[in-house]
């Protein structure tokens, strides 16, 4: 991080506000340097604040991260989610949740990092969270599997988290590879794929 990097120094403003900010801030310095590298004197240089404005809304570098973390996690659930409830064309729909996790990875504020590459994994509580929003995407496929299927919950849980994990890591190979292939024919190869796995299951009532 150079001086250049540092943001004049703000005046007041209101407390979700600066929140807001103090989160951006952090979100910058943490997906930069990771978690152990970065320092609270980084973040409030990073935001133009004092330290102890930053320790006002943060009382440590760890429940800083969390909140971060607890954001960035929350982003791709919804994102999952709303591509799930776009339509209620199946085909249409994991097309629409594939191009969620290469939204969500290919965002240039690199939130991705702190969700599947975090550097404190170690941390019970850190580890909880990232375990956690891999469960609650597959969980919310698996609704969608279990009401057009009538397969019971466990089988639906299987293959709702082996979609998930296609689109996570697929997005982030996607992502390392320097993505020479663009975002939509990216989604439309990887919705391709998956489409011809979860089609043998077909909806209930029919015969595929």
């Amino acid at each position: 991080m150079t001086m250049s990097d540092t943001r004049p120094r703000s005046g007041r403003m209101p407390r979700q506000e600066r929140r807001a900010q103090l989160l951006d801030a952090a979100r910058e310095v943490f997906v930069s340097v990771g978690y152990h590298a970065a320092s609270m004197d980084d973040i409030a240089e990073r935001a133009g604040v004092s330290k102890p404005v930053l320790y006002q809304h943060f009382p440590s570098k760890l429940d800083l991260y969390l909140a971060l973390l607890d954001a960035s996690c929350e982003e791709l659930v919804e994102a999952v989610r709303s591509a799930l409830a776009s339509t209620t064309d199946n085909q249409q729909r994991v097309w629409a949740t594939m191009d969620a996790y290469l939204g969500f990875v290919g965002d240039e504020k690199g939130a991705f990092r702190l969700v599947f590459e975090s550097d404190l994994t170690n941390e019970p509580a850190v580890r909880e969270r990232v375990d956690r929003v891999s469960r609650d995407c597959a969980e919310a496929i698996s609704q969608v599997i279990e009401e057009d299927t009538g397969l019971p919950r466990e089988e639906s849980m299987l293959l709702a988290a082996g979609l998930a994990g296609m689109g996570q890591v697929t997005a982030r190979w996607w992502v390392s590879s320097g993505g020479s292939i663009d975002r939509e024919e990216a989604a439309r190869f990887l919705a391709t794929l998956a489409w011809r796995g979860i089609r043998g299951f077909p909806r209930a009532g029919t015969e595929g």
